[in-house]
């Protein structure tokens, strides 16, 4: 067996998960994992993703068996540099413009696959797209730089579930289902990339994230528009855009302005609905109102009100403008129905 088929093998058959640190060794042992065609998480600066060799189908694989995630969704390839990214893609001027504006950063681009695009076919899920990110976070870009290939890298977290914001959170789900997990402590956005597809000459917003609407329509000088019509949410062309997304096992009800007996209480803004005082247990994303506080607190507490064992979470209501209108779309899928 050659030494990537070891990999691969191990990180899915239950062999220990290593924790790497955020130093040079660690940053080493990452990347030799990743060539080798294993799994390995590591953090963005958005949430911790499930990084795998993007060029190689067997190791993408391994992305799938480990988070137990339908292969009809594709996934995300980051690269170190905006340089490298555009060698994956064909950029229109809008592409063009928006990662000149925000890579570095949570934005992720979908644009159709250059011809000589790397990114394997598994990837993609078969599409003639390809979703590309240059993320932030200074220890995803050392890893990928050592790497030297695009990594297809979803959120570190088994399929569906609430998105990973430590790499304690990242273990509760993967450990021993994976090689290893680069521990880069908490994450500063706290949601996944915003999604926008230029494909068809329209900049189309395909998931709101850590890039608001509203500086993305400042940068092109025009609204941006929904999915394209007659889009299949079974077959989505982003990550993310799956109904029934980021839920907890604990059924939620959302926009609450009263908390049941028995239920969870996610609050913002210090507000405290009625009967709160006997909630089985209660966090606030943000006591002061800050939409971005609440944004990098979101998937934490809800892991952390999961943990209680309630048998609901009351969720109260968040203002639908710029980081609140992510949140609100994770909320809004972590309580579809199932």
């Amino acid at each position: 067996m050659t030494r990537r088929g070891a990999a691969v093998t191990a990180s899915r058959q239950g062999y220990a998960t290593q924790r790497l640190a955020a130093d040079e060794a660690g940053i080493a042992r990452a990347a030799l994992l990743l060539r080798e065609g294993a799994c390995v998480a590591f953090p963005t600066e958005t949430v911790y993703g499930l990084g795998a060799d993007a060029t190689s189908p067997q190791a993408v694989a391994g992305i799938y068996a480990a988070k137990e995630r339908p292969r009809f969704n594709p996934l995300i390839a980051h690269c170190p540099d905006v340089d490298t990214a555009m060698r994956e893609g064909v950029f229109d001027t809008q592409a063009t413009a928006l990662a000149k504006a925000f890579w570095p950063g949570p934005l992720t681009l979908v644009v159709p696959r250059a011809a000589g695009g790397s990114a394997c076919d598994l990837a993609r899920a078969g599409l003639d797209s390809v979703a590309l990110r240059v993320p932030a976070h200074p220890l995803a870009q050392k890893l990928l730089a050592a790497v030297g290939r695009p990594v297809a890298a979803p959120s570190a977290n088994r399929s569906g579930r609430v998105s990973p914001t430590q790499a304690a959170h990242v273990a509760g789900d993967l450990d021993g289902r994976i090689a290893a997990i680069l521990d880069g402590g908490p994450t500063q956005v706290g949601l996944e990339s915003t999604i926008i597809a230029c494909l068809d000459g329209t900049p189309r917003l395909l998931r709101p994230g850590g890039v608001p609407r509203e500086a993305i329509e400042a940068a092109l000088g025009r609204p941006l528009a929904g999915a394209a019509p007659g889009s299949d949410p079974h077959a989505p062309v982003a990550p993310g855009m799956l109904i029934s997304h980021y839920a907890p096992r604990a059924r939620m009800r959302l926009e609450a302005r009263d908390i049941r007996p028995g239920e969870a209480a996610l609050l913002f803004g210090g507000g405290t609905p009625q009967g709160v005082e006997h909630a089985a247990a209660r966090l606030d994303l943000s006591p002061s109102g800050d939409l971005a506080e609440a944004a990098a607190q979101l998937f934490g507490y809800l892991r952390a009100l999961d943990e209680t064992g309630a048998a609901g979470i009351a969720v109260a209501p968040v203002p639908e403008f710029g980081l609140g209108e992510a949140i609100n779309d994770r909320l809004r899928r972590a309580a579809a129905d199932r």
